[in-house]
């Protein structure tokens, strides 16, 4: 058994996740209880680091991005037409596909300062850009599912994740203003 699987064993026998399966695929969740827990877990940890106003500062920094970040993963899936705005976009418009290249590297370069922000207040924090900066890379190199797609480390996968991870620290719920 390796340490992740004796851990979530732990964690199940505290009742703050449960493991299920479905046709063949299954996967460990929070439990309410567990959800409480992680609250708890993360308010200690911002406290213990009087890092609350900063990790704010850096979410208020992220809000605009993030809009960028959802219309640019938009311009990536859809390209309206005179006739259907929200027609396929089939990747044949290179300059439109330029324009959400464009977007996604001005979201890299912020991501970069965004990232080191929280880094110096939360070390766990780290890699976020790293990891945009690699899909992105793939994305250039021809890769174009590394833009969206949610089974691969992503753009919008590593956006998600920095987005979750920023909610929970924060004890906000999406679509929360600050």
């Amino acid at each position: 058994m390796d340490e992740v699987e004796g851990e979530l064993i732990a964690a199940a026998a505290c009742g703050w996740v449960t493991r299920s399966s479905f046709a063949g695929t299954g996967g460990w969740a929070l439990t309410e209880t567990g959800r409480a827990e992680n609250e708890r877990l993360l308010a200690d940890e911002l406290a213990e680091v009087s890092g609350e106003d900063a990790v704010r500062k850096v979410y208020e920094e992220f809000l605009p991005l993030n809009a960028l970040l959802q219309r640019a993963c938009a311009d990536w899936q859809l390209r309206p037409t005179a006739t259907d705005p929200l027609a396929a976009n089939d990747h044949t418009d290179p300059d439109w596909d330029a324009g959400v290249l464009h977007e996604l590297a001005v979201i890299n370069r912020a991501l970069e300062s965004i990232a080191g922000q929280l880094t110096a207040v939360l070390p766990r924090f780290s890699g976020y850009d790293t990891r945009f900066a690699a899909a992105l890379a793939r994305v250039r190199a021809g890769e174009t599912g590394w833009v969206d797609r949610s089974d691969v480390d992503s753009c919008h996968r590593v956006w998600f994740e920095l987005h979750e991870d920023l909610l929970a620290t924060l004890n906000l719920n999406r679509g929360d203003e600050l």
